[in-house]
This record gives structure tokens, C-alpha cells and sequence, in this order.
């Protein structure tokens, strides 16, 4: 083995031999128990950024374990087609060109679309693989593809025949930026700073008016009417005349309706039915025309009347500036509100009147609603499920129509010369009515809604509507990882759609995991400058370390905080694997053993009469972390499992085992020579295979290197571990009273080398111990661990005693007894109390000034919290440091 662990040449190596001998890949004929993941498919514009990363090691982890417990596992890949931000992208490219798409025309641009995502689309499927990512790629789809386009128009028109899709004049989010409508869900709400206008609307024939408030002062251009609530009885006697609009000079009535508020505000709302979700519905039951003053584009059109052509925020100043002109401007306050911004272009939306295509969502809302409520459908954590529960409880029709090009084209046809209106699977060449043809027939120009295509990745993907022997084998599918933000976007559209269509939960397990943040808690953003690449990591650590540190810091459901020095953690835990092979390995190539054999055996076959209470140790707690480790993963607790499996190699096996057995296997007889490596062998392969799911590179290339798997075979296919049967586990004396006492003699080592770092005493410096115990079993656990308490201790003798007797001398208690530490001929006693007093004044001087800081009114209310945590924290390290300090100076002075 080389002594130097070369990431970047072992990960180049490793995920080729993978996916060239079809180690992600699996089929029905193959048989067993199914485990089916499918991928969120990012955007084809995407590259892969930190979020990204956390998402798909979840998910990796998830699938390569189940593969390792030897379930027919697949984890099914794709990318959406992202219509508006795919659209966006080509046409920036096409400015660029002194183009627009209208100059190509819809057919041409729609080939410059499929040429850049030929190009460029596969981008992040390429990035995931530096990941490590083991997905099926022979599965890999496209929401654009011929078989998921089959998919959607199958649905489309199921639900246009069932009369749950329809088209009407409706309020809608609309993008004046990408020129299209938005379902609630994409338009993301955002707290902004603005103004609340009062504005003078005159009472016709009358000298008196009514005060009216509005945030959009652009808008009253297409007011209808003003309303009042019908209880309130300061305008009772103004309901059914009319008001003279500002500016237009338009007479509209004065109504009465239970959606105005009578304690907000003036108690009087403009009703502005183009323009309002709220005053659209009041308009309906009023009858009141909808007047829409703005282009699509959000200029000012001719309803507009002087403010036609101006951009709508230009026309909010000049309206402003002419009521203030006119004095028909009351006061203006300020006001925080929530603003509708594209999840697209980040553009405020604007509510506006248009015709769309709807789904009626009520009928397929109930039925997934009672798949969580009763249990079919879990989340974790659990928190997320009453965020589910209460959107579909209050869910609203979607608008799934926009008005752009690129995307499933509505497959809705009218016949010109009958007027028939219908939907068809596949283009017809006929009207079914009056059987007209050719240019008599024309389709819907609008496309669907990116995630009708996405609600029905669990099963189009397995090529429904064809029932394919995939999906009856791999749907449902059973875990879904994911992102709390798109929960109603996709998650719950995707229960509604498998429940509807396939007529079961399209999973069962829901894992929401948390958001990515920079380590002062901010969102990961170009605009922050904040965010960090991944590939950078990867290029810098590993594509191992930064999975395994991402999951070291990731508790479950929470966010995470990160800077690139904790990727560290993982990039140190992989050398550390690789040092404590190479000394494993440098010793095994002295004893011809079938090392492939021992490290894939069930049961170990080791001489008990050669195992001592290290070897039992070990074995004991390798195996209650592979019990451990199973239940933390079925819980999605992936940080704990990390924890776990870093603390057993590092501490267990590297820092305590290996250091224990080295005269062992420097020195010992050939019998207990070969148990020491058979024990090794066996907990080391695995520890690998247990780790192998978190890092999958430094895994499969130590399988290897150490002679664990033939060159044809991968770790991924070696079994997960399993502790060894009981009976075989009680034959070799691993029994709870060895692990404690294992335990317990390690806290007295530890004791003994805390001991020599409080005096300053050196590594190399050999030293005498008295260990007095409490009780002749320990005692004689002790003594047949003599040698590797000396070794430990770094001592030239240890002297053993059960005894009470307190010494006066340095000591420390511990469970089993007490510790002491003779220092005689070792130090310099009163150089020691002067350097010791020295430490104590700096510290006591160090405390003085922390607590003059928290003591400071000033300092307290105005200094961020976390650097107030991190005053208090230095208070309680410097108090603890106090009192060490004055120990060792009163134990000196005895």
C-alpha cells in the first residue's frame, strides 16, 4: 500500500468498475425483496450545489445499505425539463445572438431547446457520479422523453374526461418577466418593506368622500367598485350609490360584502377584480365588470388611460405624485407585507385575469390526506405531516397552463368549423364531431405546468401507463428524500397522483431533511457570496470526506452549518483508515492466511483459549455497533450512525485495539499472533462494510488492498454486518461484565496520562504508577493485563494492589480505584508550584476580564448572542482551569 491514501486516483478508479459491471443495476427477473428510491430530478439547466449533495448522500447511504442486506435494490435517476428556467437559459443565449424565440418561431426554437440540453444537459448527472451517487443510470429518465410524454397526456386526458380539469377566467400569479402564469406555490412570498397609500375616493354628488388604503396604487386604474362590510353602520346609508374614481373619473357603485373588514383601516376597500384574488370573488357575487389595465409584459395598457405605456411601478409614482397634485391623497404609511416574487426570475408577480387550465385538486387531495392521517404515509420528523396535513386540508385548484413553449403542449383540440373542444393521447387527424381536418384543427399553444410532469416520476418512470414487469415489481416505491421546500410543489401532488392513478401510495417514508447554511446561519446564495461547490470540496478533500463530514454535522431534519474546515473531519477519518490498514496489512503479509475467507465468514473461527479481554472487547462492541448501526439507519438517523461507526474505528479499534495488541504482534507466539490478526481481520472487514455506505471510494479500494474481495467483486455486494450468533459469542467469554471492565480500565489509563500532562511530565519519560483497586476481581483483570497497562501508560512498572489507602501523593479516582502517579526524581518540585502559580494568576487574570465583559450592560444588550455564548462558555472553561490548577498546587505542597 502506498503510504500516502491518493483520493482523486482512487475515486477516478472506482466509479467506472462500478457502473461498467452493472453493480447499480438490478431487475425483476433477479428476484428478492424490492427497494425502490427515485431520485428528485434536478433541473437539466442544474449543477450540482450543496444541497444537492446533502439530498443524494442520503439517499446513497439508504441505497447502498439496502443492497448490502441483499434487497433488489434501485435508485432511479433522472432530470426535469425545468420548463420556464430551461426556456430562459436558451433565450439569454439567443439575446446574445440579437435573436428572440419569436424570431425562430415555436418549432425552431423548441430544436434550439433539445440542441442545449443535448449539450449541456447532463451536466449534473456527471457531477453526481464525482459523488459517488450509485444510481441505476441504465434506468436514467427525462420528463421530456417519449415515455413520461405518454405518461402525461394519459393523465391529462383522464382528468379532462372526468371533468377534473378545466379552463376558466381566473386570478392568477403572473410573471411579467417570463410572461406566463405560476401556481400559488411558485410565487414565493417575500416580507418588503413598502407603503400604505390612503387615497380620497369622492362620493358622487356629494362634497364628502371615503378613504381607501392600497399598497398597489397602479391598480385603481381598474377599480369597480368600493365596498363595505353590510354590518357596518357608518356607511349603511351609502351602499347603492356611487363614487367618482380618482383620476379616471369613472363612476362605480358602492356594495356590501362580509369580506371587508370593518375594524381595518377605514373599513372601505377598492374592489379591483382584475388585479385581486379577493376582489375577483367579490366581483362574481356582485356582478361587477373586470377591467385588467396592465400588459402582460406589466406595462400600463390602454385601460390605463394617461398612464398607458408607463412600467407599472413608474405608473405608481406618477399616480402617487398626480393624487398628491390633485389632493386627493390622504397619508401615506409606511408598511412591512408579503410580496409574490417568481421562484424563477425572483420578479414581484402580479395578480392578474387570465384564462388557464386548472385541476380541480379537492377530490384528489382527500384521499392522500387520509394516506398520512392513518399511517400508510409517514414523515420524518414527524413535525412535517401537520405542515402537510393543514395544505391539503385548505388546498386550492392548481393553474397548470403556461404561456411558454417549452413543456408538454396542452393536448386540448378545437375544431374551427364546429367549435368541438377536446382532448386527444395522441395528434388527430380528425374532429370527432364533424370530421373536418387540417388547419380546421388546432392545439392549446399553452404548455403544462413543470411538475404535471413531475407528480408522476414514481410511476411514469417505471413506463406507465404500459404495466411493465418494473412496475409491478419496483411501485411504490419506498423512501422519498427530500427538501421541506418543495413538499407541496411535488411530495404531496405525487401522493394524490399515485393514489389516483395506480391506486396505492406511491412510498411509504418521507425524509425531510434541512437546508443547507453558511456557519453564521445564512442561506446558501450567489448573491451572498456564501455558497460553497461542492466539486470544490471534493477536489480539495474527497468525495468521501465530504459525505462523511456532511453527515458527522447533519442531524436529523435539521439544518446544517458548514465552512470548509469541517469537511476536515472526513478527509482526517479517511487517513486515519488508511494508516491503521497499512500497519494491519504490514503484519498479515507475514502469515499466509485466506484472508478473503476470514473476512467474509459469519462467525469468526478463533482459539478462545488465545482471546483476551481486549480481543472480547472488541468483538463485543463491533458487534453492538453493527446492531446499533442498522436501527439508527431505519430511523433516517444518519448523523448518529456516523458517530457511531467514527467511534468504534477511531477510538475502538485504532486508538485502544491496536495500540493494545502491537507487542502481540511484534512479539507474542505464532498462536497468538494469528487470533490477534484473525480478530482484526474480522472486525476491520466489518467496519468497512459498515462505513462502506457513508464512503463508498476509500471503502471499496481498502477491500481490495487488503485482500478482503476477488478483483471482479465489490463491496457493495458483501454482506452488511450481523453480530455473530450468540451461542459462538458466549464460547468466546463476550459477556457485558468484560466490556465494562475493559471500560473501566481504560478510564484508569486515561487517568494515568492526564496525570502526567497536568505535571508536564514527557511521553518518553518512563515513569512508576501504584494503581490501588477496590475489589481482587479487578485486581486480577488487571494483573493479566499488566503488559498492556504498562505499554499504555508509557510506564517502566505498575504496581498492582487492592487497597483503600490513600496515598500523599498525585492521584486520580476512578471507578475501579484510584490511580497515583509518584513524582519523585521525576520534577522539580518548587519549579513545578512556581510555574503552576504562574498558569494560576494568567488564568484568574483571563476570568477578571470575562466577567467584567458579562458584567457590562452595554457589552450584554448589544454583542451578538453567540459571541455572549462563547464569553459564558470561556468563563466555565477558566473556572475549571482555576480549580485544576489549585489542586495540583495543594497536592505538591503535601
Amino acid at each position: 500500500m502506498e503510504k500516502h491514501y491518493d483520493a482523486k486516483a482512487v475515486e477516478a478508479k472506482w466509479y467506472p468498475f462500478w457502473e461498467e459491471n452493472g453493480f447499480f443495476h438490478d431487475t425483476p427477473e433477479s428476484g428478492g425483496k424490492p427497494y425502490t428510491v427515485v431520485i428528485p430530478p434536478p433541473n437539466v439547466t442544474g449543477i450540482l450545489h450543496m444541497g444537492h449533495a446533502l439530498n443524494n448522500t442520503v439517499q446513497d447511504i439508504m441505497v447502498r445499505w439496502r443492497r448490502m442486506q441483499g434487497r433488489n435494490t434501485v435508485w432511479l435517476p433522472g432530470t426535469d425539463h425545468a420548463g420556464i428556467a430551461t426556456q430562459n437559459v436558451v433565450e439569454r443565449a439567443l439575446r446574445k445572438e440579437g435573436l428572440t424565440r419569436h424570431d425562430l418561431g415555436r418549432d425552431k426554437f423548441l430544436e434550439r431547446v433539445w440542441e442545449w440540453r443535448g449539450e449541456y444537459g447532463g451536466t449534473i448527472a456527471r457531477q453526481l457520479r464525482k459523488l459517488g451517487a450509485s444510481c441505476d443510470w441504465q434506468r436514467e429518465r427525462f420528463t421530456m422523453d417519449e415515455g413520461l410524454s405518454e405518461a402525461v397526456r394519459e393523465v391529462f386526458c383522464q382528468l379532462y374526461d372526468e371533468g377534473l380539469i378545466y379552463r376558466g377566467n381566473y386570478i392568477v400569479n403572473w410573471c411579467p418577466r417570463c410572461l406566463t402564469a405560476l401556481s400559488d406555490e411558485e410565487s414565493e412570498h417575500v416580507d418588503t418593506d413598502g407603503s400604505f397609500w390612503h387615497i380620497r375616493y369622492p362620493i358622487a354628488d356629494s362634497d364628502d368622500f371615503l378613504i381607501v388604503a392600497t399598497t398597489r396604487p397602479e391598480t385603481m386604474l381598474g377599480d369597480t367598485a368600493v365596498a363595505v362590510n353590510p354590518s357596518d353602520e357608518r356607511y349603511a346609508a351609502l351602499v347603492g350609490k356611487s363614487i367618482i374614481l380618482p383620476l379616471l373619473k369613472r363612476r362605480i357603485p358602492i356594495v356590501a360584502d362580509h369580506y371587508v373588514d370593518p375594524a381595518f383601516g377605514s373599513g372601505v376597500v377598492k374592489i379591483t377584480p382584475a388585479h385581486d384574488p379577493n376582489d375577483f370573488m367579490v366581483a362574481q357575487r356582485h356582478n361587477l365588470p373586470s377591467i385588467n389595465v396592465m400588459h402582460g409584459d406589466g406595462s400600463m395598457n390602454e385601460e390605463a388611460g394617461a398612464y398607458q405605456g408607463m412600467d407599472r411601478f413608474e405608473c405608481r409614482k406618477a399616480i402617487v405624485a398626480d393624487l398628491e397634485k390633485e389632493g386627493l391623497l390622504e397619508k401615506v404609511e409606511p408598511h412591512q407585507h408579503a410580496v409574490g416574487h417568481c421562484y424563477r426570475c425572483d420578479t414581484v408577480v402580479e395578480p392578474r385575469l387570465s384564462k388557464q387550465w386548472f385541476v380541480k385538486m379537492k377530490p384528489l387531495a382527500e384521499p392522500a390526506l387520509a394516506a398520512v392521517k392513518d399511517g400508510r404515509i409517514s414523515f420524518i420528523p414527524s413535525r412535517w405531516e401537520k405542515t402537510y396535513c393543514e395544505w391539503m386540508e385548505n388546498i386550492r385548484d392548481w393553474c397548470i397552463s403556461r404561456q411558454i413553449w417549452w413543456g408538454h403542449r396542452i393536448p386540448v383540440y378545437t375544431c374551427s368549423e364546429c367549435n368541438h373542444e377536446w382532448a386527444a393521447r395522441k395528434t388527430p387527424e380528425s374532429c370527432p364531431e364533424c370530421s373536418a381536418t387540417g388547419s380546421a384543427i388546432t392545439q392549446d399553444s399553452d404548455v403544462l405546468d413543470t411538475w404535471f410532469s413531475s407528480w408522476l416520476w414514481p410511476f411514469s418512470t417505471f413506463g406507465w401507463p404500459q404495466q411493465t414487469n418494473d412496475l409491478k415489481f419496483y411501485y411504490p416505491t419506498h423512501d422519498l428524500v427530500t427538501a421541506n421546500d418543495i413538499i407541496f410543489f411535488w411530495v404531496a401532488r405525487m401522493i394524490m397522483a399515485g393514489l389516483k392513478f395506480m391506486g396505492d401510495i406511491p412510498f411509504s417514508q418521507i425524509y425531510i431533511h434541512g437546508t443547507v447554511r453558511d456557519d453564521k446561519g445564512r442561506k446558501m446564495s450567489k448573491s451572498l457570496g456564501n455558497s460553497i461547490d461542492p466539486l470544490d470540496v471534493v477536489e480539495a478533500t474527497s468525495a468521501d470526506a465530504l459525505r462523511f463530514s456532511l453527515m458527522m454535522i447533519t442531524a436529523t431534519g435539521q439544518d446544517v452549518y458548514v465552512n470548509m474546515d469541517k469537511f476536515e473531519i472526513g478527509r482526517n477519518f479517511g487517513t486515519k483508515m488508511w494508516n491503521a490498514a497499512r500497519f494491519m496489512k504490514m503484519h498479515m503479509e507475514k502469515t499466509p492466511l485466506d484472508w478473503q475467507a476470514l473476512a467474509n465468514e459469519g462467525d469468526p473461527v478463533l482459539d478462545a483459549a488465545q482471546l483476551t479481554d481486549d480481543d472480547r472487547h472488541l468483538l463485543t462492541v463491533c458487534d453492538n455497533t453493527s446492531t446499533a448501526l442498522t436501527d439508527h439507519l431505519e430511523s433516517f438517523r444518519l448523523q448518529d450512525g456516523a458517530r457511531l461507526i467514527y467511534d468504534f474505528l477511531w477510538t475502538d479499534l485504532c486508538d485502544w485495539y491496536l495500540e493494545a495488541v502491537k507487542n502481540d504482534l511484534y512479539e507474542a507466539a505464532p498462536q497468538r499472533r494469528e487470533t490477534v490478526l484473525r480478530v482484526m481481520t474480522h472486525v476491520f472487514s466489518k467496519g468497512l462494510r459498515m462505513l462502506h455506505p457513508y464512503m463508498p471510494f476509500i471503502t471499496e479500494e481498502l477491500w481490495h488492498q487488503m485482500g478482503y474481495g476477488a478483483a471482479e467483486e465489490s463491496i457493495m455486494r458483501a454482506t452488511f454486518p450481523t453480530p455473530m450468533t450468540a451461542a459462538v459469542a458466549k464460547d468466546y467469554g463476550m459477556t457485558t461484565t468484560v466490556v465494562e471492565a475493559v471500560e473501566a480500565r481504560r478510564e484508569l489509563i486515561t487517568a494515568g496520562r492526564a496525570l502526567r500532562a497536568d505535571y508536564g511530565i514527557a511521553a518518553a519519560q518512563q515513569v512508576r504508577f501504584i494503581i490501588h483497586v477496590n475489589e481482587v476481581a479487578n485486581a486480577a483483570r488487571l494483573e493479566a493485563a499488566r503488559d498492556v497497562l504498562a505499554t499504555l501508560l508509557r510506564a517502566e512498572a505498575v504496581e498492582i494492589k487492592v487497597s483503600a489507602e490513600a496515598l500523599p501523593i498525585p492521584g486520580t479516582l476512578v471507578k475501579i480505584g484510584t490511580i497515583y502517579l509518584p513524582l519523585e526524581g521525576l520534577i522539580d518540585i518548587p519549579a513545578e508550584i512556581k510555574r503552576l502559580n504562574g498558569e494560576l494568576d494568567k488564568a484568574r487574570g483571563f476570568l477578571k476580564g470575562v466577567e467584567a465583559k458579562l458584567s457590562n450592560e452595554s457589552f450584554v444588550s448589544k454583542a451578538p448572542a453567540a459571541i455572549i455564548e462563547q464569553q459564558r462558555l470561556r468563563k466555565d472553561e477558566l473556572g475549571e482551569t482555576i480549580e485544576r490548577l489549585e489542586r495540583l498546587i495543594n497536592t505538591l505542597a503535601q
